[in-house]
């Protein structure tokens, strides 16, 4: 399962897997409607736009793409949090816990109950498994102006055992190409 955000970087991975001889399978979690929220034509995260070009990059690929309505968990482990932190005078990070309460543990479960062994993303680190220390760890990526280790260091052993994370060696500027070459619309 391919997380899929309708970017350039999620759609590239769903096209590496798929090059790799994974059968993959998109997903992409919507969040809330941007016109509940006061936003009309622009293009946020998880915006209708956002979708269209995941279900795109998918169909491109030839896989399978489901969009899964995530509000109510968002609203309730996500915006009100933030909002309770930030009037107590906190920097409170949405996107860390979306990562850990939301997009994680709710697309791990979705995978393993379709029969599906892993969750991919386009975020930019690693991971791998120490077997000295019989833990699984998250490592930066190779590019440092991309490493995004700090937005997934709420992971559980379990998520990290069943992540895939195919950007970790690569520059931003090879994904785009690929993506190019690939003909995806997003790159």
């Amino acid at each position: 399962m391919v997380a899929m955000s309708g970017g350039v970087d999620s759609s590239t991975v769903a096209l590496f897997l798929r090059d790799e001889g994974y059968e993959v399978t998109g997903v992409t979690c919507r969040m809330f409607v941007n016109e509940d929220i006061g936003v009309v034509d622009e293009s946020r995260c998880c915006s209708l736009a956002d979708v269209e070009d995941a279900r795109l990059a998918a169909h491109k690929i030839g896989a399978y793409h489901y969009v899964y309505n995530m509000g109510e968990c968002f609203k309730n482990t996500v915006i009100k949090p933030f909002v309770n932190d930030y009037l107590a005078g906190e920097t409170p990070n949405p996107c860390i816990n979306c990562n850990k309460y939301v997009k994680f543990p709710q697309l791990l479960e979705r995978a393993l109950l379709m029969g599906i062994d892993f969750l991919a993303t386009g975020h930019y680190a690693k991971v791998f498994y120490d077997g000295q220390r019989k833990r699984w760890l998250l490592a930066r990526a190779e590019d440092g102006t991309k490493d995004q280790t700090y937005m997934l260091y709420g992971l559980t052993q379990k998520e990290l055992s069943h992540l895939l994370l195919p950007l970790g060696n690569l520059k931003k500027t090879e994904v785009r190409a690929k993506a190019g070459e690939a003909g995806l619309i997003n790159a």
